[in-house]
């Protein structure tokens, strides 16, 4: 449609599975040195969550808050920016950063945003939490790890021990990686596993100083509702389109406001921009007679409704920019940091 195809959207650890005196065995064996317990006061500090592309860095954030604030798909480089999480438990704020996922593999301009990202996190935080599929270690794993400053206490954390067959390995395993990093702890888990998540939050806080929270205890993110938006048009879009559409693909966000309304208590409407580089690309991500943009824009306009409490109207349109990933200028004018 002239370069523009729109449609309306009609219309809101933890130390692991195993048994207690199992993992208990486990640990010594690994050489997990024990931390002191917290004293009584007001606490407060930022965690980094990092780790390579799909290690569950986002998944992990969404429930350690408690709700979806990190889009999460099977595609490489579903997180592009630095989200921050928060979740206030007792005299303790915990403020999770989670970032993108280190790139290696390309040079252009949106993955050198990306990973100033993440090396941008490392920098001012209490904790680091190196996220790695439990009884893995790659060189992009390597890669990561290599950036952390000596200093800031790191813990392991073995994501994903649901999936691993023989859990009598993984004590090797953690020796192994004791002896490339010197960690303060392991911490075996599954980020799907609500047990290991409450254990977490008490390992978490003991690396946490005594001082006044940043944030208000109900805020949830330091996110805008706009930011989020865009996220969730994103997320769709990967997830309709799987692997056919490149990663160099983003959303931006056009309009975003609220309007009087005498049927619903809220009303937002929202116009979003799909970016790609191609015209294949753009009808791929239109498909026959429309209906995979239809799809994208109903799916999203749906999860937007649950997530602002208000009836919203999403307008989607997809343009094509040709080679804006390799353009440093545009990447930035896109949002990226």
């Amino acid at each position: 449609m002239n370069g523009a195809t729109k449609n309306i959207a009609d219309g809101k650890a933890a130390t692991s599975v195993l048994a207690p005196h199992d993992l208990d065995a486990m640990l010594t064996a690994a050489g997990v040195a024990s931390v002191a317990a917290a004293t009584p006061g007001q606490r407060c500090g930022a965690i980094a969550i990092v780790g390579k592309p799909n290690v569950g860095k986002s998944t992990l954030l969404n429930a350690l808050v408690g709700q979806k604030i990190s889009i999460t798909s099977r595609k490489a480089q579903t997180t592009r920016h630095r989200i921050t999480g928060i979740c206030t438990r007792a005299q303790t704020q915990f403020v999770f950063v989670d970032t993108p996922g280190f790139q290696t593999r390309h040079a252009n301009a949106l993955n050198k945003s990306l990973n100033k990202a993440v090396v941008g996190a490392l920098g001012d935080v209490s904790l680091i939490l190196f996220v790695v599929e439990a009884g893995n270690f790659t060189l992009a794993d390597a890669k990561v790890l290599s950036l952390f400053k000596p200093g800031v206490a790191t813990l392991l954390l073995a994501n994903k021990l649901d999936l691993v067959p023989r859990r009598a390995d993984i004590a090797p395993w953690l020796q192994s990686m004791q002896e490339r990093h010197p960690f303060a702890e392991f911490v075996p888990m599954s980020a799907k596993n609500q047990g290991d998540i409450e254990r977490l939050f008490g390992i978490c806080a003991r690396y946490l100083p005594e001082q006044a929270w940043w944030y208000a205890p109900h805020e949830l993110t330091d996110r805008s509702e706009k930011f989020l938006a865009g996220e969730t048009v994103r997320e769709k879009l990967f997830r309709f389109t799987g692997d056919e559409l490149p990663y160099t693909s983003t959303v931006l966000i056009d309009r975003f406001g609220q309007e009087i309304s005498r049927q619903h208590k809220r009303l937002v409407k929202i116009a979003a921009t799909i970016v790609v580089e191609r015209d294949s690309h753009k009808m791929m991500v239109i498909g026959d007679k429309g209906e995979r943009l239809k799809r994208i824009g109903t799916e999203a306009r749906q999860e937007l409704e649950k997530q602002l409490d208000a009836k919203v109207f999403l307008e989607l349109w997809v343009k094509v920019r040709s080679g804006w990933a390799d353009d440093q200028a545009r990447v930035r004018s896109f949002g990226y940091e």
